[in-house]
């Protein structure tokens, strides 16, 4: 997918491990615009493959499904997430990290970068892609869920700690219609704010 802000900076690679990110960068630009351009069931592997310079056995060593070919930042993303939350600021509530992750991570690449347009819409018009980012979803929401519990001292199977997790994924999904998604953003998450502290003070 197009790639998105990254606020902190990564830790230095060796040699090794910058090719090796740079060759999955350079499959996952590939596909992502020979998809594009043609539609994601018309593109066959080994032509992304070989427009990426590279066999199709180092393409499955980076990505093991086609699917995955799209969502080549998902483990980044989810891992600034869970960030959000366990490294937010002393006396900033959960709600409110989330919002802010959702600004500036979600909200402000889709709003500077175009391409973002035409990647939503791959998704939502290619079953498979709706299907894989689906189970994408619901493991990001578990995890979400589970930091969430642990870091307002709840149990894992809490369904607040689930419901706030699944609120807080899809507002950013939701506000895209909207006529202000930024503004669309604020106010949902004001609304998770309000429910949570209410909810905080009545422990």
């Amino acid at each position: 997918m197009p790639q998105t802000d990254s606020s902190a900076p990564a830790a230095p690679m060796g040699r090794r491990e910058r090719k090796k990110a740079a060759t999955r960068q350079a499959i996952a630009d590939a596909a992502l615009r020979l998809f594009l351009e043609r539609g994601y069931d018309d593109v066959g592997i080994r032509e992304i493959a070989d427009a990426a310079d590279v066999s199709t056995t180092t393409l499955f060593k980076h990505f093991p499904v086609k699917e995955a070919l799209v969502f080549d930042e998902d483990a980044d993303q989810e891992a600034r997430l869970l960030a959000a939350v366990r490294e937010r600021p002393e006396g900033r509530s959960i709600p409110a990290a989330l919002r802010e992750h959702a600004l500036r991570h979600r909200m402000a690449a889709a709003e500077s970068d175009p391409r973002f347009a035409a990647f939503f819409g791959l998704v939502n018009n290619t079953p498979a892609l709706r299907d894989y980012v689906q189970a994408l979803w619901l493991r990001h929401a578990d995890a979400l869920s589970r930091v969430i519990a642990e870091e307002s001292g709840l149990p894992a199977d809490d369904p607040v700690c689930t419901a706030l997790a699944c609120f807080a994924l899809e507002a950013p999904r939701v506000a895209r219609g909207d006529d202000d998604p930024r503004q669309a953003v604020i106010r949902a998450f004001d609304l998770l704010e309000s429910g949570w502290a209410t909810l905080a003070s009545g422990r």
